[in-house]
């Protein structure tokens, strides 16, 4: 989590200081990614499956792909 908080953190302020401190915000970029070493994209996706948390299910037939939201008991208790 750590390293995820100051990964992504890293590259949105450099990119958001910009404005503030010009073209040096950009130095923290590199920083970003070495923190989260690897692929963004892979550590964006990973952080939205804890977020869902198993409330999305993906379902494939026939060439086509749906993404449904997962009705838990618990869910629909609270409601």
């Amino acid at each position: 989590m750590a390293r995820g908080a100051l990964g992504f953190g890293a590259l949105a302020a450099s990119v958001l200081l910009v404005p503030v401190v010009g073209m040096a915000a950009l130095l923290l970029a590199p920083l970003g990614l070495f923190a989260l070493r690897g692929c963004p994209m892979c550590w964006t996706i990973g952080l939205l499956q804890t977020v869902s948390n198993g409330r999305l299910r993906r379902s494939c037939a026939d060439g086509h792909c749906e993404l449904s939201v997962v009705r838990r008991e618990h869910d629909v208790l609270s409601r």
